[in-house]
Protein backbone atom coordinates (compact mmCIF):
# COMPACT_ATOMS: atom_id res chain seq x y z
CA UNK A 1 0.00 0.00 0.00
CA UNK A 2 2.06 3.36 -1.11
CA UNK A 3 1.07 6.92 -0.43
CA UNK A 4 2.65 9.66 -1.32
CA UNK A 5 3.01 11.47 2.00
CA UNK A 6 5.60 14.20 2.80
CA UNK A 7 8.35 12.17 5.27
CA UNK A 8 8.32 13.18 8.55
CA UNK A 9 11.53 15.43 9.00
CA UNK A 10 10.12 17.41 5.87
CA UNK A 11 7.23 18.53 7.74
CA UNK A 12 7.55 21.77 10.73
CA UNK A 13 4.27 21.50 12.80
CA UNK A 14 5.54 18.97 15.52
CA UNK A 15 2.25 17.87 17.58
CA UNK A 16 0.78 15.00 19.68
CA UNK A 17 -1.81 14.77 17.23
CA UNK A 18 -4.78 13.95 20.01
CA UNK A 19 -6.91 16.19 18.23
CA UNK A 20 -6.45 14.81 14.62
CA UNK A 21 -6.71 11.44 16.04
CA UNK A 22 -10.54 12.58 17.56
CA UNK A 23 -11.86 14.12 14.58
CA UNK A 24 -10.39 11.08 12.83
CA UNK A 25 -12.50 8.48 15.53
CA UNK A 26 -15.74 10.74 15.26
CA UNK A 27 -15.61 10.19 11.46
CA UNK A 28 -14.66 6.65 11.72
CA UNK A 29 -17.79 6.35 13.95
CA UNK A 30 -19.84 7.70 11.22
CA UNK A 31 -18.09 5.16 8.85
CA UNK A 32 -18.47 1.78 11.16
CA UNK A 33 -22.41 2.72 12.13
CA UNK A 34 -24.07 4.07 8.84
CA UNK A 35 -24.47 0.65 7.03
CA UNK A 36 -27.21 0.08 10.24
CA UNK A 37 -29.73 3.27 9.80
CA UNK A 38 -28.73 2.99 5.60
CA UNK A 39 -29.48 -1.06 5.46
CA UNK A 40 -33.47 -0.99 4.65
CA UNK A 41 -32.39 1.56 1.67
CA UNK A 42 -30.08 -0.53 0.50
CA UNK A 43 -31.99 -3.75 0.98
CA UNK A 44 -34.96 -1.97 -1.27
CA UNK A 45 -32.08 -0.76 -3.84
CA UNK A 46 -31.06 -4.69 -4.01
CA UNK A 47 -34.00 -6.38 -3.38
CA UNK A 48 -32.13 -8.45 -0.37
CA UNK A 49 -33.75 -10.95 2.08
CA UNK A 50 -32.40 -9.97 5.53
CA UNK A 51 -29.75 -12.93 5.37
CA UNK A 52 -28.04 -11.14 2.27
CA UNK A 53 -28.51 -7.68 4.18
CA UNK A 54 -26.38 -8.98 6.94
CA UNK A 55 -24.25 -9.95 4.47
CA UNK A 56 -23.19 -6.73 3.86
CA UNK A 57 -21.97 -6.43 7.78
CA UNK A 58 -20.36 -9.13 7.65
CA UNK A 59 -18.29 -7.97 4.34
CA UNK A 60 -17.42 -4.82 6.46
CA UNK A 61 -16.55 -6.52 9.38
CA UNK A 62 -14.78 -9.54 8.24
CA UNK A 63 -12.71 -7.14 5.54
CA UNK A 64 -12.27 -4.68 8.67
CA UNK A 65 -9.90 -8.08 10.25
CA UNK A 66 -7.28 -7.40 6.97
CA UNK A 67 -6.90 -3.56 8.40
CA UNK A 68 -6.52 -4.87 12.25
CA UNK A 69 -3.84 -7.12 11.15
CA UNK A 70 -1.94 -4.96 9.07
CA UNK A 71 -2.59 -1.71 11.08
CA UNK A 72 0.40 -2.75 14.12
CA UNK A 73 2.72 -3.37 11.08
CA UNK A 74 1.86 -0.08 9.60
CA UNK A 75 2.52 1.53 12.94
CA UNK A 76 5.56 0.04 13.59
CA UNK A 77 7.25 0.42 9.99
CA UNK A 78 5.61 3.86 8.71
CA UNK A 79 4.56 5.32 12.09
CA UNK A 80 0.86 6.73 14.06
CA UNK A 81 0.56 9.35 10.90
CA UNK A 82 1.04 7.09 8.23
CA UNK A 83 -1.07 4.29 9.13
CA UNK A 84 -4.42 7.17 9.71
CA UNK A 85 -3.31 8.50 6.50
CA UNK A 86 -3.79 5.43 5.02
CA UNK A 87 -7.31 4.69 6.75
CA UNK A 88 -8.85 7.72 5.85
CA UNK A 89 -7.78 7.01 2.07
CA UNK A 90 -9.71 3.77 2.08
CA UNK A 91 -12.66 4.91 3.87
CA UNK A 92 -12.99 7.94 1.60
CA UNK A 93 -12.88 5.77 -1.37
CA UNK A 94 -15.44 3.10 0.04
CA UNK A 95 -17.88 5.48 0.98
CA UNK A 96 -17.60 7.44 -2.35
CA UNK A 97 -18.02 4.13 -4.54
CA UNK A 98 -21.00 3.30 -2.40
CA UNK A 99 -23.32 6.26 -3.82
CA UNK A 100 -24.45 4.02 -6.97
CA UNK A 101 -24.32 0.95 -8.64
CA UNK A 102 -25.03 -2.77 -8.71
CA UNK A 103 -24.54 -5.29 -5.54
CA UNK A 104 -21.22 -6.35 -6.50
CA UNK A 105 -19.80 -3.07 -6.17
CA UNK A 106 -21.46 -2.42 -3.12
CA UNK A 107 -20.42 -5.20 -1.52
CA UNK A 108 -16.04 -4.24 -2.97
CA UNK A 109 -17.13 -0.63 -1.54
CA UNK A 110 -17.91 -1.64 1.99
CA UNK A 111 -14.50 -3.67 1.99
CA UNK A 112 -12.99 -0.85 0.97
CA UNK A 113 -13.86 1.07 4.06
CA UNK A 114 -14.02 -1.66 6.14
CA UNK A 115 -10.46 -2.02 5.19
CA UNK A 116 -9.68 1.42 5.81
CA UNK A 117 -11.50 1.52 9.63
CA UNK A 118 -9.96 -1.54 10.19
CA UNK A 119 -6.60 0.20 10.36
CA UNK A 120 -7.58 3.27 11.89
CA UNK A 121 -9.15 1.68 15.12
CA UNK A 122 -6.50 0.26 16.69
CA UNK A 123 -4.02 2.18 15.90
CA UNK A 124 -6.37 4.95 17.75
CA UNK A 125 -7.41 2.98 20.46
CA UNK A 126 -3.14 1.90 21.00
CA UNK A 127 -1.98 5.81 20.51
CA UNK A 128 -4.24 7.38 22.93
CA UNK A 129 -3.53 4.27 25.52
CA UNK A 130 0.22 4.81 24.81
CA UNK A 131 -0.20 8.44 25.44
CA UNK A 132 -2.03 8.34 28.60
CA UNK A 133 -0.24 5.66 30.39
CA UNK A 134 -1.71 6.56 33.78
CA UNK A 135 -5.06 7.13 33.08
CA UNK A 136 -5.43 4.83 30.05
CA UNK A 137 -9.48 3.64 30.87
CA UNK A 138 -10.63 7.11 31.55
CA UNK A 139 -8.44 8.09 27.73
CA UNK A 140 -10.03 5.49 26.36
CA UNK A 141 -13.53 5.90 27.62
CA UNK A 142 -13.31 9.59 25.81
CA UNK A 143 -12.20 9.05 22.58
CA UNK A 144 -14.55 6.48 22.25
CA UNK A 145 -17.42 8.16 23.35
CA UNK A 146 -15.95 11.25 20.43
CA UNK A 147 -16.31 7.75 18.18
CA UNK A 148 -19.58 7.34 19.88
CA UNK A 149 -21.14 10.52 18.59
CA UNK A 150 -20.06 9.90 14.95
CA UNK A 151 -22.50 6.67 15.44
CA UNK A 152 -25.17 9.22 16.76
CA UNK A 153 -24.58 11.36 14.21
CA UNK A 154 -24.84 9.09 11.30
CA UNK A 155 -28.97 8.36 11.64
CA UNK A 156 -29.75 11.85 11.58
CA UNK A 157 -27.45 12.89 8.31
CA UNK A 158 -29.22 9.64 6.92
CA UNK A 159 -32.55 10.23 7.91
CA UNK A 160 -32.12 13.96 6.41
CA UNK A 161 -31.08 12.81 3.44
CA UNK A 162 -33.69 10.09 2.72
CA UNK A 163 -36.43 12.95 3.14
CA UNK A 164 -34.65 15.20 0.82
CA UNK A 165 -34.02 11.79 -0.94
CA UNK A 166 -30.67 12.58 -2.24
CA UNK A 167 -28.78 9.49 0.43
CA UNK A 168 -25.77 10.30 -2.05
CA UNK A 169 -24.79 13.55 -0.42
CA UNK A 170 -24.96 11.83 3.02
CA UNK A 171 -21.82 9.62 1.32
CA UNK A 172 -20.23 11.86 -0.75
CA UNK A 173 -20.34 14.63 1.89
CA UNK A 174 -18.64 11.83 4.49
CA UNK A 175 -16.34 10.96 1.84
CA UNK A 176 -15.13 14.60 1.38
CA UNK A 177 -14.89 14.93 5.20
CA UNK A 178 -12.28 12.12 5.17
CA UNK A 179 -9.79 14.14 2.33
CA UNK A 180 -10.08 17.24 4.45
CA UNK A 181 -9.20 15.06 7.15
CA UNK A 182 -6.53 13.40 5.26
CA UNK A 183 -5.10 17.28 4.31
CA UNK A 184 -4.78 17.96 7.32
CA UNK A 185 -2.89 15.10 8.25
CA UNK A 186 -0.11 15.92 5.35
CA UNK A 187 0.88 19.11 7.34
CA UNK A 188 1.88 17.70 10.81
CA UNK A 189 4.33 15.51 12.05
CA UNK A 190 3.81 13.22 15.10
CA UNK A 191 5.64 13.34 18.30
CA UNK A 192 6.24 10.30 19.38
CA UNK A 193 5.10 8.66 16.21
CA UNK A 194 5.63 5.12 16.88
CA UNK A 195 4.92 2.62 18.94
CA UNK A 196 7.08 2.08 22.26
CA UNK A 197 7.87 -1.49 21.50
CA UNK A 198 9.19 -3.65 24.85
CA UNK A 199 11.31 -7.06 24.78
CA UNK A 200 8.82 -9.56 25.55
CA UNK A 201 9.67 -11.65 28.30
CA UNK A 202 9.48 -15.43 28.94
CA UNK A 203 6.69 -15.39 31.37
CA UNK A 204 4.17 -13.22 28.93
CA UNK A 205 4.92 -15.00 25.64
CA UNK A 206 3.90 -18.20 27.27
CA UNK A 207 0.52 -16.82 28.70
CA UNK A 208 -0.21 -15.96 24.93
CA UNK A 209 0.15 -19.41 24.49
CA UNK A 210 -2.18 -20.31 27.21
CA UNK A 211 -6.05 -20.33 28.43
CA UNK A 212 -6.43 -16.63 28.63
CA UNK A 213 -5.24 -15.21 25.42
CA UNK A 214 -8.09 -17.09 23.31
CA UNK A 215 -10.64 -16.34 25.81
CA UNK A 216 -9.69 -12.70 25.79
CA UNK A 217 -9.95 -13.22 21.83
CA UNK A 218 -13.29 -14.54 22.37
CA UNK A 219 -14.60 -11.85 24.51
CA UNK A 220 -13.87 -9.06 21.96
CA UNK A 221 -14.99 -11.41 19.18
CA UNK A 222 -18.81 -11.31 21.07
CA UNK A 223 -18.40 -7.69 22.18
CA UNK A 224 -18.26 -6.54 18.93
CA UNK A 225 -20.89 -8.58 17.20
CA UNK A 226 -22.98 -7.87 20.23
CA UNK A 227 -23.01 -3.73 19.78
CA UNK A 228 -22.83 -4.09 15.95
CA UNK A 229 -25.50 -6.44 16.01
CA UNK A 230 -27.86 -4.02 17.99
CA UNK A 231 -26.78 -0.94 16.25
CA UNK A 232 -26.92 -2.67 13.05
CA UNK A 233 -30.88 -4.18 12.87
CA UNK A 234 -32.43 -1.95 15.34
CA UNK A 235 -33.22 0.41 12.75
CA UNK A 236 -35.04 -2.78 10.35
CA UNK A 237 -36.49 -3.61 13.28
CA UNK A 238 -37.86 -0.36 14.10
CA UNK A 239 -38.92 -0.01 10.51
CA UNK A 240 -41.24 -3.31 10.72
CA UNK A 241 -42.61 -2.53 14.01
CA UNK A 242 -43.81 1.15 12.70
CA UNK A 243 -44.42 1.07 8.80
CA UNK A 244 -45.81 4.53 9.10
CA UNK A 245 -44.48 6.48 5.54
CA UNK A 246 -42.44 9.03 7.69
CA UNK A 247 -38.61 8.32 9.01
CA UNK A 248 -38.65 8.17 12.60
CA UNK A 249 -37.28 4.13 12.25
CA UNK A 250 -33.76 5.80 10.58
CA UNK A 251 -33.08 7.53 13.53
CA UNK A 252 -33.98 5.09 15.97
CA UNK A 253 -30.36 3.67 16.18
CA UNK A 254 -29.06 7.24 17.43
CA UNK A 255 -31.13 6.37 21.06
CA UNK A 256 -28.57 3.44 21.10
CA UNK A 257 -25.46 4.92 19.80
CA UNK A 258 -26.69 8.14 22.55
CA UNK A 259 -26.65 6.11 25.33
CA UNK A 260 -23.40 4.35 24.60
CA UNK A 261 -21.93 7.76 24.08
CA UNK A 262 -23.46 9.03 27.49
CA UNK A 263 -22.00 6.33 29.48
CA UNK A 264 -18.49 6.49 28.00
CA UNK A 265 -18.88 10.43 28.96
CA UNK A 266 -19.98 9.16 32.54
CA UNK A 267 -17.66 6.29 33.00
CA UNK A 268 -14.56 7.89 34.30
CA UNK A 269 -16.98 9.45 37.03
CA UNK A 270 -17.72 5.70 38.05
CA UNK A 271 -14.17 5.03 37.94
CA UNK A 272 -13.56 7.30 40.78
CA UNK A 273 -15.74 5.00 42.98
CA UNK A 274 -15.44 1.41 41.88
CA UNK A 275 -13.47 -0.87 39.66
CA UNK A 276 -13.89 -1.29 35.88
CA UNK A 277 -14.84 -4.65 36.55
CA UNK A 278 -17.53 -3.54 38.92
CA UNK A 279 -18.47 -1.52 35.88
CA UNK A 280 -18.61 -3.63 33.56
CA UNK A 281 -20.46 -6.37 35.01
CA UNK A 282 -23.62 -3.51 36.48
CA UNK A 283 -23.11 -2.64 32.68
CA UNK A 284 -23.96 -5.73 31.11
CA UNK A 285 -26.29 -6.86 33.60
CA UNK A 286 -28.37 -3.60 31.81
CA UNK A 287 -27.50 -4.67 28.28
CA UNK A 288 -29.21 -8.10 29.25
CA UNK A 289 -32.43 -6.25 30.32
CA UNK A 290 -32.32 -3.66 27.24
CA UNK A 291 -32.26 -6.39 25.33
CA UNK A 292 -34.84 -8.55 26.73
CA UNK A 293 -36.83 -5.74 26.23
CA UNK A 294 -36.22 -5.20 22.61
CA UNK A 295 -36.78 -8.53 21.96
CA UNK A 296 -40.10 -8.25 23.68
CA UNK A 297 -41.15 -4.95 22.10
CA UNK A 298 -44.08 -4.46 20.35
CA UNK A 299 -43.64 -0.50 19.78
CA UNK A 300 -41.62 2.39 19.29
CA UNK A 301 -41.90 3.12 23.82
CA UNK A 302 -40.51 -0.34 25.13
CA UNK A 303 -37.94 -0.72 21.71
CA UNK A 304 -36.45 2.93 22.51
CA UNK A 305 -36.60 1.99 26.18
CA UNK A 306 -34.44 -0.98 25.38
CA UNK A 307 -32.03 0.46 23.20
CA UNK A 308 -30.85 2.89 25.56
CA UNK A 309 -30.65 0.17 27.65
CA UNK A 310 -28.62 -1.95 25.75
CA UNK A 311 -26.55 0.98 24.78
CA UNK A 312 -25.91 2.15 27.75
CA UNK A 313 -24.92 -0.98 29.46
CA UNK A 314 -22.48 -2.17 26.72
CA UNK A 315 -20.35 1.76 26.60
CA UNK A 316 -17.46 1.28 28.93
CA UNK A 317 -16.99 -2.35 27.82
CA UNK A 318 -14.66 -1.86 24.77
CA UNK A 319 -12.78 0.57 26.46
CA UNK A 320 -12.35 -1.24 29.91
CA UNK A 321 -11.21 -4.45 27.75
CA UNK A 322 -8.46 -2.72 26.09
CA UNK A 323 -7.34 -0.87 29.24
CA UNK A 324 -6.72 -4.57 30.88
CA UNK A 325 -5.03 -5.49 28.08
CA UNK A 326 -1.21 -4.53 29.74
CA UNK A 327 -2.48 -6.01 32.74
CA UNK A 328 -3.83 -9.76 31.29
CA UNK A 329 -0.68 -9.69 28.70
CA UNK A 330 2.01 -7.64 30.11
CA UNK A 331 5.06 -7.01 27.95
CA UNK A 332 3.33 -8.81 25.22
CA UNK A 333 0.60 -6.63 24.93
CA UNK A 334 0.95 -4.74 21.62
CA UNK A 335 2.05 -8.25 19.88
CA UNK A 336 -0.97 -9.44 21.39
CA UNK A 337 -3.24 -6.48 20.15
CA UNK A 338 -3.66 -7.10 16.67
CA UNK A 339 -5.35 -10.92 16.78
CA UNK A 340 -7.20 -9.64 19.77
CA UNK A 341 -8.48 -6.25 17.64
CA UNK A 342 -9.05 -8.87 14.48
CA UNK A 343 -11.12 -11.01 16.58
CA UNK A 344 -13.39 -8.40 17.49
CA UNK A 345 -13.92 -7.76 13.63
CA UNK A 346 -14.38 -11.41 13.13
CA UNK A 347 -17.12 -10.96 15.64
CA UNK A 348 -18.67 -8.05 13.94
CA UNK A 349 -18.58 -9.71 10.95
CA UNK A 350 -20.28 -12.91 12.02
CA UNK A 351 -22.84 -11.58 14.86
CA UNK A 352 -24.90 -9.60 12.69
CA UNK A 353 -24.89 -11.75 9.81
CA UNK A 354 -26.13 -14.02 11.89
CA UNK A 355 -29.06 -12.18 13.06
CA UNK A 356 -30.12 -12.31 9.43
CA UNK A 357 -29.95 -15.67 9.22
CA UNK A 358 -31.89 -16.47 12.48
CA UNK A 359 -34.46 -13.74 11.21
CA UNK A 360 -34.79 -15.56 7.98
CA UNK A 361 -34.91 -18.79 9.06
CA UNK A 362 -37.25 -18.15 11.72
CA UNK A 363 -39.17 -15.32 9.63
CA UNK A 364 -38.86 -12.58 12.53
CA UNK A 365 -36.02 -10.39 13.40
CA UNK A 366 -37.51 -10.33 17.14
CA UNK A 367 -35.97 -14.07 16.71
CA UNK A 368 -32.66 -12.51 15.43
CA UNK A 369 -32.00 -10.39 18.19
CA UNK A 370 -31.73 -13.58 21.13
CA UNK A 371 -28.14 -13.58 19.23
CA UNK A 372 -26.85 -10.15 20.98
CA UNK A 373 -28.60 -11.04 23.83
CA UNK A 374 -26.58 -14.57 24.25
CA UNK A 375 -23.59 -12.75 23.65
CA UNK A 376 -24.10 -10.09 26.75
CA UNK A 377 -24.70 -13.04 28.82
CA UNK A 378 -21.85 -14.96 27.53
CA UNK A 379 -19.72 -11.36 28.41
CA UNK A 380 -20.94 -11.25 31.92
CA UNK A 381 -20.32 -15.00 32.75
CA UNK A 382 -16.79 -13.50 31.55
CA UNK A 383 -16.33 -10.99 33.96
CA UNK A 384 -17.93 -12.64 36.86
CA UNK A 385 -15.54 -15.55 36.14
CA UNK A 386 -12.18 -14.04 34.98
CA UNK A 387 -13.08 -10.33 36.84
CA UNK A 388 -11.01 -11.21 40.03
CA UNK A 389 -7.87 -11.73 37.44
CA UNK A 390 -8.37 -8.47 35.67
CA UNK A 391 -8.71 -6.63 38.96
CA UNK A 392 -5.31 -8.33 40.37
CA UNK A 393 -3.63 -8.05 37.19
CA UNK A 394 -4.92 -4.73 35.32
CA UNK A 395 -6.78 -1.96 37.45
CA UNK A 396 -3.60 -1.23 39.30
CA UNK A 397 -1.65 -0.32 36.41
CA UNK A 398 -4.93 1.33 34.17
CA UNK A 399 -7.32 3.28 36.79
Amino acid sequence: MAFLVPSQKSIPVATSGTALVYTDFLLTGIVMTFLGPMLPILSARWSLSDARSGSLIFAQFFSSMFGMFSSGILVERRGYRFTFIAGLVLMALGMALLTSGPWLLGIISVCIFGVGHGITTPAGNLRTAEINPRGSASALNFINAIWGLGAVSSPFLIAFAQKAHKISLFLYGTAAALLVLLIAFTFIRFEPDRRTVSVSSPSRDKLLAGRLFPVVCALFFIYVGTETSFGGWIASYARRLDSGQHSFWAMMPSFYWGALLAGRLLAPAAFRFTSATTVAKTGLSLCLLGGSAIVAAHGMGLLIVGSVLAGLGLASIFPISVSLLPGWFGESANRASGAVFASGNTGGAVLPWLVGVVSTQAGSLRFGFTVPLLGAAAMLIFYVSEGSIASRTGETATM
